[in-house]
């Protein structure tokens, strides 16, 4: 069930991505501490801009934070989810976990209409919290209500006036479906070989 991960080397890829790419935009905003309106407009979501073909921003923005406590919070939440799916997951499940959770919180955004501006890496890391939450639960075969009760608390605890609550939704739905469909045929595949071995 568990896949030992001896070199989480994506998490801390990611995380210097993130580093980067913040010390891109503060550079470009003449300020470290925060982003300038102007630059997250520009390499993060602008529903307007996406609206009018400027789709690749659903995936500048997750590596777009507003400011330093923001960036410094998301990757600290990075770091704890991602070691763990790292040690659940291969490579290509936790890739796809995490880009196709963040889409999702995306895309999920331009509901709020063509005015919204966003940025931000915690709809991916919503994704990585669901993903492992729902697999160990589902892999060991217990109820996935409990992961799923907890899952939403978490949500409502990081739900806020200037939270972008609907990427954080999308993300965490993406991951919860993923992780859930991964442990479901890991789950398959167990009982499948065992059948061969042991007729």
């Amino acid at each position: 069930m568990y896949r030992s991960s001896k070199k989480p080397m994506l998490t801390y890829a990611i995380i210097a991505l993130n580093i980067i790419f913040y010390v891109y935009t503060a550079v470009l905003s003449g300020d470290f501490v925060v982003i300038s309106y102007r630059v997250i407009r520009q390499y993060g979501q602008y529903n307007l801009f996406v609206l009018n073909g400027w789709y690749w921003q659903l995936f500048t923005a997750m590596f777009v934070h507003v400011d330093i406590v923001h960036l410094f919070g998301n990757m600290f939440f990075l770091l704890i989810f991602g070691l763990r799916a790292e040690e659940l997951f291969a490579f290509k499940e936790y890739f796809a976990t995490y880009f196709l959770s963040g889409l999702a919180g995306n895309l999920l955004t331009l509901l709020f209409g063509p005015s919204m501006v966003s940025a931000g890496a915690s709809g991916a890391i919503f994704g990585l919290f669901g993903a492992c939450t729902i697999y160990v639960r589902r892999a060991v075969g217990q109820s996935i209500i409990g992961a799923l009760l907890f899952s939403f608390f978490l949500l409502m605890m990081n739900s806020g006036g200037n939270v972008n609550n609907l990427a954080h939704f999308g993300g965490l739905v993406a991951g919860l479906l993923v992780g859930y469909t991964l442990a479901s045929r890991r789950k398959l595949r167990a009982v499948y070989d065992y059948s061969y071995a042991y007729p």
